[in-house]
């Protein structure tokens, strides 16, 4: 060493020491931040992994928040739809009261459907009134917006629609096979009885599926008059007649099933045929056609003789076949349901006269198209269609629950049964108000029951899923971005060290040229 203008071993220690203050620094910051990257130049790769990281746990939080408000908007509309479940309740029991016509006087009568009114006016009022930061949730502001109903609709309810934007759904039915009343043909061929002796009786049974009626008939009855006996039971059996077949020396009735599909039958026991007069080649009981309930099976296998149908015999109805937007639907009678992520349909179709089968058209129809409405909550981070959870809740007011077809053929609700209207229990039909009822009352308890299946479900696996979600995701976000404090710790005690060790090397170095003074004697 015999240089004093450049001291190179001054330089070397100069920009180590500047290297070890480098590296205590980004360690001192690491430990006072708790983040192991800053600032970009820490770890690109790493920053843009945490932020998107930090995205997503936005996100799934949001989702999160998202699904307890969508619970708490369940609970709301429960808690509603409770209350009209009671008030259903209590208008049974005034029905059932007010029918006791020997034991109840008029100004009873009238007293009762004063509390009717009072009990309608009351879901009418529940319904408007129970709501959500001013959203009424009971009035049909939740419903689904449908129009172009195809004529072949009786009625349909949409539970659930996902639609994007502006978009709208058609629902298509196709039918692919009838639904079917259950029902026999009983042929006598004459039109009165022909049984062997005056003290001889007819005895059948007839069973349906509400219940079972046995008849006797003596000799001479006519058929007429065995149709209306048949009849006067229809409520208890479910099971109706019509005359069928009068041609000249013939006579038949029709049995069927007031409803159709599989879970309806009819029943036949002869108990005593009476000795009936066999001379008829054609008498006995028939199976319905299978592709026309209007009429009898020609297959000789078809037929059972009078005499020979002392066991019982029976036939069941069948459930429409149908599919709706390329799903095969469930079916129950004339009602099909489809139920998917995308769609959850109802449409209950009418009854008519197609290829000679009485039940569904067999054919395709456009049912009607969704074009808006229903309750939509995003239950997911990422905002699109498959992230997105809805469901309809229909108006429950007087005038839209309830809705039955009654003996007349005509379509009643709920508010029929309000005073001076059809179905008031002070000189109404007391058995329709009471069939409506019990409609308004399944229709509340179905509603509530998929609330609940949403909420338990929907809701409450979501929240949980996206629990655990989000744990997961801090977790890799943290692993990324936030400091490792005894790896950390360890770095920092070695850049203190050598930034000591750095200092104490540039002061030697620093020091040497003055050794060089020593060759100037």
């Amino acid at each position: 060493m015999g240089r004093i203008n450049t001291n190179v071993p001054s330089l070397i220690a100069q920009r180590v020491l500047g290297q070890n203050n480098q590296e205590l620094n980004l360690s001192l910051e690491r430990l006072s931040t708790g983040l192991r990257i800053n600032r970009g130049k820490d770890d690109p790769a790493g920053l843009i992994a945490s932020q998107n990281l930090r995205a997503e746990k936005g996100a799934i939080g949001a989702a999160i928040s998202n699904a307890e408000r969508a619970d708490q908007v369940v609970n709301i509309a429960e808690g509603g739809l409770q209350e009209i479940s009671g008030l259903l309740n209590e208008l049974q029991g005034l029905i059932t009261q007010t029918a006791n016509d020997g034991g109840i006087s008029p100004e009873e009568k009238s007293a009762n459907q004063l509390q009717i009114d009072s009990i309608l006016q009351t879901i009418d009022r529940v319904a408007a009134a129970t709501s959500f930061q001013g959203l009424r949730l009971l009035n049909g502001n939740l419903d689904y917006v449908t129009e172009a109903v195809d004529a072949n609709v009786q009625s349909f309810k949409v539970n659930g629609a996902k639609l994007n934007y502006q978009e709208t759904r058609d629902v298509d039915v196709v039918v692919t096979g009838s639904a079917q009343v259950a029902g026999f043909y009983l042929s006598f061929g004459a039109a009165n009885l022909d049984l062997g002796a005056g003290t001889d009786r007819f005895v059948i049974e007839i069973a349906g599926s509400k219940g079972a009626r046995e008849l006797s008939f003596v000799s001479g009855t006519s058929i007429a008059n065995i149709v209306n006996a048949i009849n006067s039971f229809t409520e208890v059996t479910g099971v109706r007649a019509t005359l069928s077949g009068s041609t000249g020396t013939t006579s038949g009735i029709s049995l069927q099933s007031v409803g159709f599909g599989s879970s309806e039958f009819v029943t036949v026991q002869v108990v005593s045929d009476g000795a009936i007069n066999t001379a008829f080649a054609n008498a006995g009981i028939y199976k319905l056609a299978a592709t026309d309930t209007n009429a009898a099976s020609t297959a000789g296998a078809d037929r059972t003789l009078f005499s020979a149908a002392s066991n019982r015999i029976t036939d069941y109805g069948q459930n429409v076949v149908a599919t709706i937007n390329g799903i095969q639907a469930t079916t129950n009678g004339t009602v099909a349901r489809i139920n998917t992520d995308f769609l959850d349909v109802e449409v209950n179709l009418k009854t008519g006269t197609a290829s000679g089968t009485e039940a569904q058209r067999v054919g395709s129809l456009s049912a009607f198209t969704i074009t808006g409405g229903g309750a939509d909550f995003q239950l997911a981070g990422q905002v699109d269609i498959t992230g997105k959870v809805s469901i309809g809740i229909a108006n429950v007011a007087v005038r839209n629950i309830g809705q039955t077809v009654l003996a007349d053929s005509n379509t009643y609700f709920l508010a029929d049964l309000g005073g001076g209207r059809s179905l008031n229990v002070v000189d109404g039909n007391l058995n329709g108000a009471q069939e409506i009822v019990a409609t308004a009352i399944a229709d509340i308890t179905q509603l509530r029951g998929r609330l609940g299946a949403f909420q338990r479900n929907n809701i409450g696996s979501t929240i949980r899923s996206l629990s655990v979600s989000l744990e997961n995701t801090t977790a890799a976000e943290s692993t990324i971005r936030d400091t490792n404090f005894s790896g950390e710790t360890s770095q920092l005690t070695r850049s203190q060290v050598l930034q000591a060790a750095s200092t104490q090397v540039l002061s030697i170095a620093n020091s040497q040229p003055q050794s060089v003074l020593q060759l100037l004697g």
